[in-house]
This record gives structure tokens, C-alpha cells and sequence, in this order.
């Protein structure tokens, strides 16, 4: 698993919906402790305080362990109530209306990765990525959340968004990042044999740096500059990469596999499993199954010279 610098943890929250879960989960930590000193003090109590000969049907003795009893009842109840009230508000308060003026982001969910879709009111000005998704910092962002096989989960413990994602049934969640960061996303719903590699990231920073990203993510692939490159892209369009991805500028218009247009800027390759370096990338290529069995991506037999090519293209599209 690649590690990311800071706390990947719903113990670090980065976000407003973080913040309440976690005060939420601080509140629940401290009743349980408190209750649990209690009973152990009620124990360790009746343990000591018996004395040698002491009638046990003393009435008055009766009376007051029935007091006892009774407050301890009536303070579970009035606790439990507390703590589901707080729990409804929290709730209400996650799953309340976002701020005007919310990013609009549509993710998919696929066996095993995830598909990003920056939608805008011309859609030629759409962006599409996958396994990593920019946000700004400070600004609300309305993620519409689907899945495209079956049942996923969509978690991002630093920021406190949580939402199942079933086949057929569009839903909504929304969050928003208070600090810039590198914050690492999971499926949390068992999804096949490779759910556990089905990670992603999302990556909070700056408005105009945020900006900059989206306005290079609309823009087609970059046109080869060398004839290494060339050579990479005809060796892709003729293979079978271009059945499964798309690269936008090209004829390549795949959509069973991940938009590959600026692979080379994410951070990552196999949905978060290795880090996109050269040799990680060659050794995905020659044979996924290695790395995820079970993926839906084959294995290729590529010759030495055609891989270099491949690489050297997959490279140069940032």
C-alpha cells in the first residue's frame, strides 16, 4: 500500500463533516468510559463492602439496592437518549443542503477503480480522470455517486464522507476540504477479490492551483514530440488499449478501462496500488493479473522495443 504523508484516518479530519463525526466519535469514546469506571466501581464496591454475618433480606438493605437500581436505570435511559439525539443531529447536519456555488462532480464506481466526471454547463468543457480527484480548498463539493457493476462504497476517512453506491440508484454526498493535502479515499463495501485495491486519492489545494488542474484536464492528449512518442502512440491505437481507454485527441475512445488523456500527472497507477513510475507501469502493462488478479485488464505480450514506445507515450500525457 503506498503511503502518503499526514494521517489517513477519521482521527485527523480535514473538513467540516470530519470535524462532526469526530467530535461525535470523542462524545461516544467518553460516555463508554465513564460507564465502563462505573460498573467497575459498582463491582469492586459489592465485592469489599459485604461484611461477615450481614443479613441478606434485610429490608432496608433491599430498599436501598432497589433505589440503586433504579437511578442507574433511569440514567441509562436518559444516556441513551442523549447519545441518539446527538447521533440524529449529526446525521441531519451531514446529510444537509450544500452551500450554493458547490463543485459538481460525478464518480462511478467500477470493479476495481474510479471514474471522475467534472461536469459544466457546456459539455465540451467536461474533464474526466480517474482514481484521483482535485478539489479546492474552502469550497463545498456535491459529489453524484454511482455504481457501474456492482454494490461500492465511497470513503474518504479525513473528510468524513461515507455513501454507499448501489447499481441503479443515483445518490448525492457532499464535503468540502479545509486544508490543503493528499487525502486517501477506499472502497468500503466488498465489492470482488480485488475490493482492497480499489483506493483512490483526493487531492485538496489552492483555488487557482485547482483551476489550472481542471483547465489542463479539458484539453486533449499532448501531440507526440519525437519519434519515440510517435511510435508509442501507433503502437497503442493499433493495440488493444484502445478498445478499453480513451485518450482524448485521438481515435482511442474506450470506456471499459480508466481515461488515460493525463495519466502521466496522477499520482498513482491500479486505482492507488503502485506509484505511476516507469517500472510499475511496464510491469501493469505486460501482466496486470500479477499485480491485481481478477482485474478486467489482460495481459498484453508486448515486444521490448513496442513497451519502451508505449512508455515513452503514456509518459507524455500530463
Amino acid at each position: 500500500m503506498i503511503q502518503f504523508p499526514g494521517a489517513h484516518s477519521a482521527h485527523d479530519p480535514a473538513g467540516p463533516q470530519a470535524v462532526l463525526v469526530h467530535r461525535l466519535g470523542d462524545l461516544l469514546y467518553a460516555i463508554a468510559t465513564v460507564v465502563f469506571v462505573l460498573v467497575v466501581t459498582a463491582l469492586l464496591i459489592a465485592l469489599f463492602r459485604r461484611r461477615a454475618g450481614e443479613a441478606v433480606d434485610d429490608p432496608a438493605r433491599e430498599r436501598g439496592m432497589a433505589t440503586v437500581v433504579a437511578i442507574a436505570a433511569g440514567a441509562t435511559v436518559a444516556t441513551l437518549v442523549a447519545v441518539l439525539l446527538l447521533s440524529f443531529g449529526t446525521g441531519r447536519r451531514l446529510t444537509a443542503t450544500p452551500p450554493p456555488g458547490a463543485l459538481q462532480i460525478r464518480v462511478t464506481g467500477h470493479q476495481w477503480w474510479w471514474e471522475a466526471e467534472y461536469r459544466d454547463a457546456s459539455p465540451d468543457r467536461w474533464a474526466t480522470t480517474a482514481n484521483e480527484i482535485h478539489v479546492p480548498v474552502g469550497r463545498p463539493v456535491t459529489l453524484e455517486l454511482q455504481a457501474g457493476d456492482v454494490i461500492h462504497s465511497f470513503w474518504v476517512p479525513n473528510l468524513g464522507v461515507k455513501r454507499d453506491m448501489i447499481p441503479g440508484q443515483a445518490t448525492s454526498i457532499w464535503f468540502q476540504a479545509d486544508r490543503p493535502g493528499v487525502y486517501r479515499g477506499q472502497c468500503a463495501e466488498f465489492c470482488g477479490p480485488q475490493h482492497a485495491k480499489m483506493g483512490f486519492l483526493v487531492v485538496a489545494e489552492p483555488q487557482a492551483q485547482f483551476a489550472a488542474w481542471l483547465e489542463r484536464q479539458r484539453d486533449s492528449a499532448r501531440t507526440p514530440a519525437d519519434s519515440l512518442t510517435r511510435r508509442g502512440r501507433e503502437v497503442f491505437l493499433a493495440s488493444s488499449c484502445a478498445m478499453c481507454h480513451t485518450v482524448g485527441g485521438t481515435p482511442a475512445g474506450g470506456r471499459l478501462g480508466p481515461n488515460l488523456t493525463h495519466v502521466a500527472g496522477r499520482r498513482t497507477i491500479a486505482a492507488g496500488t503502485l506509484p505511476n513510475v516507469r517500472g510499475h507501469l511496464a510491469g501493469w502493462i505486460i501482466d496486470p493479473q500479477q499485480i491485481k488478479p481478477g482485474a478486467h485488464m489482460p495481459a498484453s505480450a508486448i515486444e521490448p522495443d513496442d513497451l519502451r514506445a508505449i512508455l515513452a507515450y503514456l509518459e507524455s500525457l500530463r
